[in-house]
């Protein structure tokens, strides 16, 4: 093999051409005829001004500066080409806009979608927060959690400590929330050959199926024993469907939730039943009290749902009817109006009022300025309570409401995103029955190790809220310590540090 034949094979090797093989055969002849004359590399010799970090840092400072999320390319070239600026960084020119998008990708930017973090609408709202700091988190950590079971991060069972049991029982949450899968809901991200067109799309999100379940941390989706009975209900809402879900529903689906739970537990631990704070959830029993639409004088009246009103308590603890006895003389079964029902618990000033201000809106909630104001603000009126929290306190469980908006504190939502992460991957199909049978299998794959990682997560969240974190803050804290049920010591210290103020 002759010199040529050699060099173009080795330049071949390397991936290039007869440039380099030419180059090649001149180096070896010069190294020849002087062993110390050896090729100089020039790589490296142009690096790029994005390389050096006092100008990287200029540019970032700059598009923190621009003070909007949407910044391009052409803000950097506008920034660059700009005469002081040049002068200061050492530059004869601004770059292309080619080479800005490079540097940004350099920089660790990257073009795309913006991802989705926690939703603040209404997050920090003041009678949210009070709601949160005030009622819901003093009675989960007071009643809910010293009580139950915890988990390490791969599942594992930490006891409570129930020093005088069984007159301490173990406390154990189920958490209740209604989710609605689509037909139309699928996969869109794929490798997509550049030789593929266009195919037609389905219109609308297609059919709906709503699912209603129970899970917990300690049981998994809420079923008895054998199996054959659950709590999970699937839902074709509409009105040409199945109507709607409503509380009476989810009543029905309480009481067998209940039964299942003490088929696990018979007499031997609470369930704490948590719900959303929907308004469809805060519905009171048909003959719960309120003022709202209450006469003030004598008459037939049983409201709206045509059942009569419980009775109430007078000042003296005794029980108050609101209703005359079927033999009086004058109104026989009749209701006794908001004058009488006052004048009986010793507020005959406030019985002289009138019946309401102007469309009910009174100017102070608090004020004794009419009679239906005054009954609102009875004590037994307030502490009347919704219709399933009445029915979970009757079989001696306890029922609580997450926040509005803290969608992060019920865990059972992490469990509907991992479930419809697995229903996206499934075939499409315009049949209900295999739609159902898609939902089920879906969310079976949510198993106990994962709901119990959700439910660590949760209470991270609660965790932070307790030390006083804001949402952001909480946010923060819970993606840094992700291994933790609740947060160390050192977390203001360490939110300082990063400077995460809000």
């Amino acid at each position: 093999m002759g010199w040529k034949e050699a060099s173009v094979t080795s330049a071949k090797g390397s991936g290039c051409g007869q440039g380099f093989a030419r180059s090649l055969r001149l180096w070896v002849w010069e190294f020849l005829e002087d062993d110390k004359s050896l090729p100089t590399s020039r790589y490296g010799t142009n690096k790029s001004k994005i390389d050096d970090e006092d100008f990287s840092r200029e540019i970032q400072l700059h598009l923190q500066s621009l003070d909007k999320k949407y910044f391009s390319a052409k803000d950097i070239v506008s920034f660059l080409d700009q005469p002081q600026v040049k002068a200061h960084l050492k530059i004869q020119k601004a770059p292309s806009e080619r080479t800005a998008r490079k540097w940004l990708k350099h920089m660790e930017f990257r073009y795309g979608k913006e991802k989705n973090g926690m939703y603040i609408d209404g997050h920090e709202r003041e009678d949210v927060v009070h709601y949160r700091q005030n009622i819901f988190l003093p009675l989960w950590y007071s009643t809910i959690e010293l009580q139950m079971m915890h988990w390490t991060p791969d599942g594992k069972e930490i006891p409570p400590f129930l020093p005088d049991f069984p007159r301490t029982k173990q406390v154990v949450l189920l958490t209740h929330d209604e989710s609605t899968f689509y037909a139309n809901n699928r996969r869109k991200l794929r490798w997509i050959h550049s030789s593929e067109k266009p195919q037609p799309v389905r219109k609308g999100e297609g059919a709906s199926i709503m699912v209603s379940d129970f899970c917990s941390p300690d049981l998994g989706w809420l079923r008895s024993k054998d199996g054959s009975k659950e709590a999970r209900i699937l839902f074709k809402a509409g009105k040409t469907r199945d109507g709607y879900f409503n509380c009476e529903d989810l009543c029905n689906q309480v009481e067998l939730a209940i039964e299942l739970f003490e088929d696990h537990f018979p007499g031997t631990a609470i369930a704490a039943f948590g719900f959303d704070n929907a308004p469809g959830h805060q519905k009171r029993a048909d003959d719960a009290l309120s003022a709202r639409h209450m006469p003030k004088f004598p008459k037939k009246w049983t409201g709206k749902t045509g059942v009569k009103m419980r009775n109430g308590l007078l000042p003296n603890g005794e029980q108050q009817s609101f209703y005359f006895p079927d033999n009086h003389m004058e109104f026989p079964g009749y209701f006794k109006g908001m004058k009488k029902i006052l004048e009986e618990r010793g507020l005959t000033r406030e019985a002289a009022l009138n019946a309401e201000c102007e469309g009910f809106k009174c100017a102070d909630p608090t004020a004794a300025c009419c009679c239906r104001r005054v009954l609102f603000n009875q004590p037994d009126f307030i502490a009347q309570k919704p219709a399933i929290v009445e029915l979970v306190e009757s079989h001696g469980h306890i029922a609580f409401f997450y926040p509005k908006f803290h969608c992060e504190l019920n865990f059972i939502e992490q469990c509907w995103g991992y479930a419809k992460l697995q229903y996206r991957m499934l075939p499409w199909t315009k049949k209900e029955a295999e739609m159902e049978k898609n939902i089920r299998s879906s969310l079976d794959k949510v198993d106990l190790i994962k709901m119990r990682r959700f439910a660590n997560r949760s209470a991270r969240f609660m965790d932070a809220y307790q030390r006083g974190l804001t949402g952001s803050q909480a946010a923060w804290a819970n993606k840094k310590y992700h291994g933790h049920r609740v947060l160390p010591n050192s977390i203001l210290k360490d939110l300082e540090d990063a400077e995460i103020v809000t």
